[in-house]
């Protein structure tokens, strides 16, 4: 099945079923599934998260719950700008106490974070997605940025083969099959509300 299709398919569904919090549906972006606090907690109980001090996520509605719980556990933040025209901000989470909620958000980011000049080591990435394999193959919203986010870390050194990059998705998202081309990168953990699995 193309990618388009897999993408329509899994629109439909969420909204079929209610998932989505959306009233019209996720058409064209990254799904805000209705789990995906219960997902961000699931992730922030992994051996993963608690090692981390940096944490990468996408500017996602549906990763929000993850940037403000990277922020109330002290850790900093790198969050690229929407479809990457600004760059890439740095939010500290010191600069942050008591508005970890806002500073998740698009429009905090910008506020309490500054631009990014050099990549740090990053020990987490999260990325949004429309589905994912259990091959770690995973299907954004047709943009290709967050293949060019990941592409980006490599090559600056900031992130290794061994740094989890972690997708936060509803079970409904996991398909048989995601198609590959030669640009995609791939995930090697999916969390979604009910479970981590490790790739």
């Amino acid at each position: 099945m193309k990618k388009r299709k897999i993408r329509k398919l899994i629109w439909d569904r969420l909204h079929k079923l209610g998932i989505s919090k959306r009233p019209r549906g996720d058409y064209g972006r990254i799904p805000d599934f209705k789990g995906s606090r219960a997902a961000a907690l699931r992730l922030s109980r992994t051996r993963e998260w608690k090692k981390s001090r940096i944490v990468f996520s996408s500017p996602d509605s549906a990763q929000r719950p993850v940037r403000e719980l990277a922020l109330i556990h002290g850790k900093d933040l790198i969050m690229p700008t929407p479809r990457l025209k600004k760059g890439y901000l740095l939010i500290r989470s010191d600069n942050t106490r008591g508005y970890e909620r806002l500073a998740s958000t698009i429009r905090g980011a910008y506020k309490f974070g500054s631009p990014l000049k050099d990549f740090p080591k990053v020990d987490i990435v999260v990325e949004g997605s429309v589905a994912v394999d259990m091959d770690g193959n995973r299907l954004g919203k047709g943009g290709g940025y967050g293949d060019r986010e990941i592409k980006e870390l490599k090559v600056h050194g900031a992130i290794s083969h061994y740094t989890p990059i972690v997708t936060t998705v509803d079970e409904a998202q996991i398909i048989e099959r995601v198609p590959v081309e030669a640009h995609d990168e791939k995930i090697n953990m999916i969390v979604t509300p009910h479970r981590v699995i490790r790739i």
